[in-house]
């Protein structure tokens, strides 16, 4: 314990200070107190109930994810001081995380927790570590986002009479494909134009699986004696006239205008962030490859799920001191082309910077995994293009957004 204590360096204030810094010039610079990412790998990502994940419960799955980081990194896991997980579904969260993390190698001493915030929560575990780097609780720590959404599908939330009764209640915990329907339905959004976004996914999820784009961020695992390194949801060869012969998924709500092509697929896999600071990275002479700024949460109306990242990122923006042009790379999370097209619209980003590999539309959505999995994808993508500055976000179930700021620092 006092090695660890000794370990941490820079003070809480100055960590406080190093992460109140706003405007580009001034996120664009290096302090000791800076919350930094060392590593951030994911898995390769696979189809819910048909893909190569599909008897593969989460624990196992983490098990062989944190594995081959201690493998790749050749990290000496008693360095760690806390772990999160963001998962939404399985039972006994902490418990399978717990157990996945020492069945891998991490030491009894190193404590481990589990958080849920549905599509958020591997953001979410993101944020937790970072806050406690930031206020000097800690120097070292590692995030994971995991997902098994065919061991572990979306269980029907059950509220009583009393709660059903108002109104925001009941629509918080109605089925994500009706929020899709309201807001295609409400916002105008229809079915050709949630189409024509979802083929953009599609094809550049396909161009970049071609060109090996993903190998950058994909750490292969060994499961059941199986290497497992490629992503097996792309659908290569989805055009346009392919997408309009789809039926609705939903046709009892709205207009019935989402389908299984133009909304993200239910899926499994794992992502994973190391987090330290950046003096004690340089000190122990790890790798450096971005920095955490900063990250938000709001609420939304329930009804309209889909559009809290239009609220998100104006807010994570406003916090960081940036303008959109500042960022170079935005991963807004495609739970549904209706909520996608109108967030992209409505923010008025030019599409060429948003997931310019494809999102979940095209690369499947395992709740958990998404926030971490956004990070891993943005980073490697600003290495490619020699950009700075990523932004994050995703809707969240019950009517939630979210929204992180990073920094590329391996130029």
């Amino acid at each position: 314990m006092l090695s660890r204590l000794a370990r941490r360096g820079v003070s809480p204030l100055a960590r406080s200070m190093a992460t109140q810094a706003r405007g580009l010039p001034a996120l664009l610079e290096k302090k000791p107190g800076d919350v930094v990412i060392t590593f951030a790998k994911r898995t390769a990502m696979a189809r819910a109930r048909k893909g190569q994940l599909k008897d593969i419960p989460v624990d196992e799955l983490m098990q062989a994810l944190i594995k081959a980081t201690l493998e790749q990194t050749k990290l000496d896991p008693g360095k760690l001081e806390d772990i999160c997980v963001g998962t939404c579904h399985p039972p006994s969260p902490t418990y399978v995380s717990r157990a996945a993390a020492l069945a891998a190698g991490i030491p009894a001493d190193v404590p481990v927790s589990a958080v849920n915030r549905l599509c958020g929560s591997g953001l979410q575990a993101i944020r937790i570590i970072a806050s406690a780097i930031q206020a000097g609780d800690m120097s070292f720590g590692m995030a994971i986002g995991a997902e098994s959404m065919s061991q572990n599908p979306r269980p029907t939330p059950e509220i009583v009479p009393p709660v059903d009764a108002n109104p925001r209640a009941h629509d918080c915990v109605q089925p994500m494909g009706w929020t899709s329907e309201m807001v295609a339905q409400t916002y105008k959004v229809p079915r050709q134009k949630q189409d024509e976004y979802a083929l953009i996914s599609h094809t550049r999820a396909e161009k970049a699986t071609k060109t090996g784009i993903f190998a950058d961020e994909i750490i292969p695992v060994e499961l059941r004696g199986a290497v497992v390194s490629v992503d097996d949801t792309i659908r290569p060869g989805t055009t346009l006239e392919g997408l309009s012969k789809l039926k609705p998924s939903f046709p009892d709500w709205g207009d019935s205008s989402t389908t299984a092509g133009n909304a993200s697929g239910l899926g499994d896999g794992a992502a994973l962030c190391i987090l330290t600071t950046r003096e004690r990275a340089e000190k122990e002479g790890l790798n450096i490859l971005g920095k955490y700024v900063t990250s938000t949460f709001v609420g939304v109306e329930p009804k309209y799920m889909g559009i809290a990242p239009v609220a998100a990122v104006s807010k994570v923006l406003a916090q960081a001191g940036l303008s959109k042009e500042d960022v170079d790379v935005y991963e807004i999370n495609e739970a549904f082309a209706s909520q996608f097209a109108y967030c992209v619209e409505q923010l008025q980003i030019p599409i060429e910077k948003i997931n310019p590999n494809g999102g979940s539309i095209a690369l499947t959505h395992p709740l958990g995994m998404t926030g971490v999995r956004q990070v891993v994808t943005g980073l490697a993508e600003l290495r490619r293009r020699g950009g700075s500055i990523l932004c994050t976000s995703m809707c969240i179930g019950s009517g939630m957004g979210g929204a992180g700021i990073f920094v590329n620092e391996a130029h």
